[in-house]
């Protein structure tokens, strides 16, 4: 099962998880968060980075998913990623995240591919009556 590290600035990541596990009805396993908070020093951040990713790798990789490019959280796993077992990609959203919690039995490539589709097809222009004609 391909573990998520969520690397994004403070209080972000714990309210993706507590989202996810809202929708979920439990915690998903292998699902880890880095807040990163302000002026927090980037090699702690790798490192401890580095060591949840350990932890959370079954051997199946690691998706990181951080918050914005150019960030802190995303500019420090610049040296975590390596093809095939730990992948980055950047620009959380719920749907992002459900998306790859979904489909993490699945390679680490698909998993990519489908949380980088869930956060794009989670975007969409709210019109009408839309959210309360979908009950």
């Amino acid at each position: 099962m391909i573990g998520i590290l969520l690397l994004t600035h403070a209080p972000l990541g714990q309210a993706f998880i507590t989202a996810a596990a809202h929708v979920f009805g439990t915690r998903p396993e292998r699902l880890e968060a880095i807040d990163v908070i302000a002026d927090q020093d980037p090699n702690v951040v790798k490192q401890l980075a580095a060591e949840a990713i350990a932890r959370i790798n079954d051997g199946s990789g690691v998706l990181v998913i951080t918050d914005v490019m150019g960030g802190t959280p995303c500019n420090c796993t610049l040296a975590l990623r390596e093809p095939g077992k730990t992948e980055v990609i950047t620009g959380i959203s719920l749907p992002m995240l459900l998306r790859a919690l979904s489909y993490r039995t699945d390679t680490l490539d698909a998993v990519t591919e489908m949380a980088l589709a869930g956060g794009q097809n989670g975007m969409t222009r709210v019109e009408n009556r839309a959210c309360l004609d979908s009950d």
